[in-house]
């Protein structure tokens, strides 16, 4: 950095999002050298805004940490012990940093400094009021950004990284086990909400334009659920004719509460209780899908279509979900029947990209969960639909971009409408599962092994070692069935 040009320092900004700032450093002919040697005053003189002021002092600092480490692990692969001469090699030096660099804000991150009327509720592991919850995410999400470099769109990773970094520190968080869904989503929507307002942030401005959004339009009705970015959900107001005006009451309340950025999710756990007769009715007498979720919109959100699927199994879907992928993603990609499957090359060929073992056992699942049709002979277009259309009206998933950390979505459609957004592939094939149960949807026949093999893990129906020996073999699942 320190010998950029004024051209290099300009256009480090934009890739920042500090491009508002080019115009008067290129009026001070600020090079890399008097990038690095700026204080505050001088910070103070040149940028206007103080968010921006604090956000560039943090890359600068950033930068001159990453210096010494960087300098310090030079030394050490310089002073190494003969006993370690691959450490001295040009090219594993390389790849050391270039690993370094890659793991360098999940390793540094630590929890901010609270306020000390949160650190005392803490300090005596007491569980949060809904406004005290609140505070404990904005200091997150302010902590995440400055991590980041002032972008406010961290990747699931990320999320995942502070989220598991507060429950580790505070597991009384962690309420009744459903607590790292709760605090992910509750800090995803804070970054939407900050995001709603910004009009003139090169990164915002350039995702809301992709992902379809235009000032002063909602969305029509569909049946996606917090879909980037910050795009109104358009709840049509239409009577409700249902028994007693007290569960019409709770109804109003649920879709009035769906449209909000902060939501109360202890009070909507509430009422999705109180009204699961009402609602499980509907199901059964097979109202239309679109009138169900108008009137319970937040069976669109993961993580109350994997209560609603609790509540009526007595089964965590989720972790089964996880538990299933890590005990069978090996298994299943070393069958010969995928071997020459397009996506286990797309998955080899990204192996070889990426050295982090989180990176490569995520790879693996996500490919593990792509292929499961395959293995039991399936027809996979009623499964997954990647990096194409979603065809089939029953419950399937859309995944763009399977491998790529960065880039990858994964959405739940029904009906040819998307359901939800997703974070990764075990949430997804839950949320796949969960679909076909909750909302009463018989199972097609060129799909029912694959369902019956989770389904049989999941419910414990039999051991996993038979159900080993079925995938290893190949064998033909019994017929699935819905409870």
């Amino acid at each position: 950095m320190e010998s950029w040009s004024v051209d290099q320092v300009c256009n480090w900004l934009r890739q920042r999002n500090l491009g508002e700032l080019v115009p008067k450093f290129r009026e001070e002919e600020v090079s890399g050298a008097a990038l690095l040697a700026l204080n505050d005053r001088m910070v103070q003189q040149l940028v206007k805004k103080i968010g921006h002021q604090a956000v560039l002092m943090d890359l600068i600092n950033k930068y001159q940490q990453q210096k010494s480490g960087l300098e310090s692990l030079t030394y050490c692969c310089e002073t190494a012990s003969p006993k370690f001469p691959e450490l001295i090699s040009g090219k594993n030096q390389k790849s050391f940093f270039a690993r370094y660099k890659t793991l360098q804000w999940t390793s540094s991150y630590a929890l901010p400094d609270f306020p000390y009327d949160v650190k005392c509720i803490l300090a005596e592991k007491k569980c949060p009021d809904h406004s005290m919850r609140i505070r404990i995410i904005e200091f997150l999400q302010a902590d995440m950004t400055k991590y980041l470099g002032g972008s406010l769109y961290p990747n699931s990773q990320q999320y995942n990284i502070v989220v598991n970094a507060l429950l580790q520190a505070y597991p009384f968080l962690d309420e009744d086990g459903n607590g790292f869904l709760l605090w992910k989503r509750a800090l995803k929507d804070r970054f939407k909400y900050v995001r709603r307002p910004i009009e003139d942030d090169e990164q915002v401005l350039r995702n809301k334009c992709k992902f379809g959004h235009r000032r002063g339009q909602t969305r029509k009705s569909s049946f996606a659920e917090d879909k980037p970015e910050d795009i109104q959900v358009q709840v049509e107001e239409e009577p409700v004719h249902l028994e007693g005006s007290g569960m019409d009451v709770h109804i109003k309340w649920l879709k009035q509460e769906y449209m909000k950025t902060q939501r109360n999710w202890k009070e909507v756990d509430n009422r999705m209780n109180v009204t699961i007769e009402i609602r499980r009715k509907m199901i059964s007498d097979k109202a239309p899908l679109k009138d169900i979720l108008r009137l319970f919109p937040f069976l669109r959100c993961p993580y109350q279509l994997f209560r609603e699927f609790q509540l009526l199994t007595q089964m965590d879907i989720y972790k089964k979900t996880v538990e299933i992928l890590e005990i069978y993603s090996e298994n299943i990609l070393s069958l010969y029947v995928v071997r020459n499957n397009p996506i286990n090359i797309m998955l080899q060929e990204n192996l070889k990209r990426h050295t982090e073992e989180d990176i490569l056992k995520y790879m693996k699942m996500t490919a593990a969960c792509l292929l499961l049709p395959d293995v039991f002979g399936d027809d996979s277009s009623l499964f997954v639909a990647v990096n194409e259309e979603v065809k089939a009206v029953t419950p399937v998933l859309e995944v763009k971009n399977p491998f790529n950390v960065n880039s990858c979505e994964f959405a739940l459609y029904v009906g040819r409408e998307e359901l939800a957004q997703l974070d990764d592939c075990t949430m997804a094939l839950a949320a796949l599962v969960a679909a076909f149960h909750v909302f009463d949807i018989p199972c097609p026949e060129r799909i029912h092994r694959t369902l019956n093999f989770l389904e049989s893990l999941v419910f414990e129906v039999r051991s996993p070692a038979s159900l080993l020996t079925q995938v290893k073999r190949g064998l033909e699942a019994p017929k699935y069935s819905s409870i």
